[in-house]
């Protein structure tokens, strides 16, 4: 049997394509409301969760607070359950991105009533507020989105030759520095000194090291002309990346097997996992 056959064989059918068309797909009248009422539920379920971390308002709602805190979380528990539901490889999307941020989105919750009040507990309640990043579902749909992550995938290698090549000059820079000043002036250390020369690099300047003797204080000025020559480089890596991939034609169809996206627009199978699209 083919691949195409074994596709064509196991393609969803049912209530199954019906829930993945409005689930996942934003080219539809239901997709496109699925959309705005998911985005509705989770700028409030984030409301919710910032006002109850408010003094005087969670003494005087917090039961109401809690109240929504759960009828999202249930809301959004049901929807973690259809989208694994609605495709033919639901470990694949369980273990995408936007799967852990679905799982990690509800899963403080429910730890929550194994140690309700425990300090413990109130750093992992913190990740709740990984529910924003549920807005990015829609912004996946939208086709300036896709290209800028085409993009950003495209520059990952010279971003990283680029990172390795700053970390270098800022350790050399560092060191140079740790020797002209030494520590009466501040530097005390050649970490001390590094993390000086990542300030300065990075023009962030916050004043709390600063050269005291005239090679040192040359040194900082040559250390913060080269900071605005660095900045442009990654600005200009990426930019190449976004021209050329802006003239890519890219679908925002979604793998009805894996639910990854990002395809051609004149593609016909999956390029993740070879399925029809």
């Amino acid at each position: 049997m083919t691949l195409e056959q074994e596709n064509k064989r196991e393609d969803l059918t049912g209530w199954r394509a019906t829930c993945h068309e409005i689930i996942y797909e934003a080219d539809t009248p239901a997709g496109r409301l699925f959309d705005l009422m998911l985005i509705g539920c989770i700028l409030c379920s984030i409301l919710a969760i910032m006002l109850e971390s408010v003094d005087e308002v969670g003494a005087k709602y917090g039961t109401l607070l809690r109240n929504l805190e759960w009828f999202f979380t249930i809301l959004f528990t049901i929807e973690y359950i259809l989208r694994l539901s609605c495709v033919l490889k639901p470990s694949k999307y369980a273990l995408s991105f936007f799967g852990l941020v679905d799982l990690l989105a509800v899963a403080p919750t429910y730890l929550s009533l194994l140690a309700p009040d425990t300090r413990f507990f109130v750093v992992i309640r913190v990740l709740r507020v990984l529910r924003v990043f549920r807005i990015l579902k829609l912004a996946r749909y939208l086709r300036e989105t896709t290209v800028l992550m085409r993009a950003l995938r495209a520059s990952r290698i010279k971003i990283l030759v680029f990172m390795y090549t700053v970390l270098t000059l800022v350790v050399m820079i560092g060191s140079l520095m740790y020797v002209v000043e030494g520590a009466e002036n501040g530097f005390t250390s050649i970490p001390r000194s590094v993390y000086w020369a990542i300030v300065t690099l990075t023009t962030v300047g916050y004043g709390d090291i600063s050269p005291q003797t005239d090679l040192g204080q040359t040194l900082a000025a040559f250390v913060m002309i080269i900071g605005y020559a660095i900045i442009a480089v990654p600005t200009g890596i990426v930019t190449s990346e976004i021209t050329r991939a802006s003239h890519q034609n890219i679908s925002s169809q979604a793998c009805p097997s894996c639910s990854l996206e990002g395809h051609d627009a004149d593609a016909k199978h999956c390029k993740f996992c070879g399925s029809s699209l």
